[in-house]
């Protein structure tokens, strides 16, 4: 199939939306399909095979848009596009949302990495969720990457039922090839006796950054103060790992500052370490590097959460938070720890017991690596193949 990919960013800007699309498209030539990428000017990377072809040519993601995707689409002759759609990578801007009715003779397959509503005008209301709800209304066909989206469109009225397809990970278990985890652990200043926490992703509210910086606090707190570890805490370091907001939300700017300024409030600076923006590999490295991963989402874990799954892929001991939907495969103290939302002393509490009980955390790690298997590209490839070739007979 000669297979279109609109999406709102692309390698080099930073955003798990991108880097999605990259792997995905990837993972599509892979198969044999010959790959199309509209995207914005400036994301001028590396081709990802040389079967995919990547084409920067929206400035700006408006109304002037279905023009060029229009043009686009007859220029390359494509059977099919597929929208990859989260409402922050095109700019809150509603013209994306309408895509399908203007391009009525291709069939346009919408995936959802969530259902965030876009901007329109100061008290919208209800209309933002119209927007969400007629992009899925007018495709040809819906992906979904987790059980709540699902959930969610499953009850209204769509051309076609919801198909559930996870992302996989953006960052494979590969560190350079000298790596050392006691090396890398000790240019960071961190003591063999310390225990390494770990963040990955960027800042944003919904992501229970100033949680986790609360119950850092708390692990100091309670070692300065000599409370017995198995009632709260014990001596550790948090590393956040990669960029602090990405390329298409740069409004969590202020979250991240005040998340700062948090940690300068609590007088724990010199616990919290932080990369920057790095390469995957490095990336990879910094998370091996860590003793636990915590990722205290004020909404509940889901599979549509590319940290996450990230973490599974590198087999690492997850705290996290309960989530919203029940999701079968999750199971606590097997392949996750997971605790309350915005509950600081919780997410203390966890970080304690895993610390003290080995086999609870190794067991986790177990159950993350086998978990992880249903999150490879290869199989999402195919499941998006097969519903590509559903969609065009």
């Amino acid at each position: 199939m000669r297979i279109g990919i609109i999406t709102g960013e692309f390698p080099p800007m930073q955003g798990g939306v991108g880097d999605f699309s990259q792997e995905l498209s990837k993972e599509l030539a892979a198969l044999g399909h010959e790959i199309h990428i509209l995207t914005r000017t400036g994301c001028r990377s590396a081709e990802p095979s040389p079967a995919c072809r990547v084409h920067p040519e929206i400035d700006r993601w408006n109304w002037s848009s279905f023009a060029r995707a229009d043009r686009w689409i007859k220029a390359n002759r494509l059977e099919i596009v597929n929208l990859q759609y989260q409402a922050a990578a095109y700019g809150m801007h509603p013209a994306i949302n309408l895509l399908p009715r203007f391009l009525a003779s291709t069939p346009l397959v919408v995936t959802f990495h969530d259902l965030n509503v876009p901007y329109l005008f100061p008290k919208a209301g209800r209309v933002r969720w119209w927007a969400v709800l007629t992009l899925a209304q007018h495709a040809s066909g819906v992906i979904v990457t987790n059980q709540e989206d699902f959930v969610k469109l499953k009850s209204h009225r769509l051309r076609s039922r919801p198909t559930v397809i996870p992302i996989g990970s953006n960052i494979s278990p590969a560190p350079p090839t000298s790596y050392d985890r006691s090396s890398w652990r000790e240019s960071w200043g961190v003591r063999p006796e310390e225990i390494l926490l770990g963040y990955f992703g960027f800042l944003n509210e919904s992501k229970g950054g100033e949680d986790l910086v609360q119950a850092l606090h708390l692990l100091g707190l309670a070692t300065r103060t000599g409370a017995k570890a198995s009632e709260i805490g014990s001596p550790a370091k948090l590393v956040m790992i990669g960029g602090r907001t990405g390329s298409s939300d740069p409004g969590n700017r202020a979250y991240a500052e005040q998340v700062d300024a948090l940690i300068t409030r609590l007088c724990i600076q010199k616990q919290v370490l932080r990369t920057g923006y790095i390469a995957t590999e490095q990336v990879s490295a910094s998370l091996l590097a860590t003793d636990i991963c915590v990722l205290p989402y004020r909404d509940g874990v889901s599979f549509r959460r590319g940290s996450f799954v990230a973490a599974l892929a590198h087999g690492l001991p997850i705290i996290t938070t309960t989530p919203a939907t029940h999701l079968p495969e999750l199971i606590h103290g097997d392949n996750v720890y997971l605790v309350p939302p915005s509950e600081p002393e919780a997410l203390a509490k966890a970080v304690t017991i895993l610390r003290e009980n080995p086999a609870l955390r190794h067991r986790i790690t177990a159950g993350a690596s086998k978990l992880a298997e249903r999150f490879r590209w290869d199989t999402i490839a195919r499941a998006t193949a097969d519903l590509f070739a559903s969609t065009t007979t």
